[in-house]
């Protein structure tokens, strides 16, 4: 009871921010749409649309804005690129790698390469592996290692964890825990929790104060992620 206890204090906890952090360029908070940022090959950098379509602008010759190396021209060079940091045990290329497998059907190669990114710390690769234990894809199913990995990604600000586990919760109807996860990412901005949110405050789930708290730190998150190089 003491463990549970403890874990709930930890899984409850609001994180400063998504597992994104800031984009390394123009250090604003990266936009939790993914379409919206980039991923760099050459060092694995997350870098939002604007400063990379500003640097585009800048550069006569295709540059990495963070790194300086020049931007691969095929995807045989790209994959060149993915390999050196694989063996580089870079955890953002390993988590690549793992999807990579998993689209092409190898869920065996996809399980253990997502393990080792995660091992290394990647949030991404946590979230994968909880949708692989429970699917049983490359692993057999296994609940209760579906949920460690949900909540380790969740904990870790992961938005899309964080709004399934209220979600999960509201399954169960213990609206109470579902409430706290879905505020929690709300909070961070993310739009499906505050749907969810507007839609249990409907039905008396959370109380205005609660519902109210949550739409103001919901458009100040927004807000934060919102630049004139990211809306040009």
């Amino acid at each position: 009871e003491r463990a549970a206890s403890l874990r709930d204090e930890i899984l409850f906890r609001q994180p400063e921010s998504t597992h994104y952090g800031d984009c390394p360029i123009c250090c604003l908070p990266l936009p939790i749409d993914t379409d919206k940022s980039y991923l760099t090959g050459c060092c694995s950098k997350l870098i939002c649309n604007g400063c990379y379509h500003a640097n585009a602008v800048r550069e006569l010759e295709q540059k990495c804005p963070f790194c300086r190396h020049r931007f691969p021209k095929t995807d045989e060079e790209s994959d060149k690129n993915l390999m050196k940091r694989v063996a580089a045990s870079d955890p953002v290329a390993m988590r690549q790698l793992g999807g990579k497998c998993q689209n092409e059907g190898d869920y065996d190669s996809s399980f253990e390469y997502f393990s080792k990114a995660a091992r290394l710390g990647n949030i991404d690769a946590h979230l994968h592996l909880s949708v692989m234990y429970e699917e049983g894809k490359g692993v057999g199913k296994d609940e209760k290692m579906q949920m460690y990995h949900l909540e380790e990604a969740a904990i870790a600000g992961h938005p899309d964890a964080r709004c399934n586990l209220g979600c999960h919760e509201v399954i169960d109807e213990r609206f109470d825990r579902a409430v706290k996860h879905l505020i929690i990412a709300a909070n961070l901005g993310h739009d499906a929790s505050i749907q969810e949110v507007k839609d249990l405050y409907a039905k008396r789930f959370v109380c205005k104060e609660d519902f109210a708290a949550a739409l103001r730190a919901h458009h100040a998150a927004m807000d934060a992620m919102k630049s004139p190089q990211r809306e040009a």
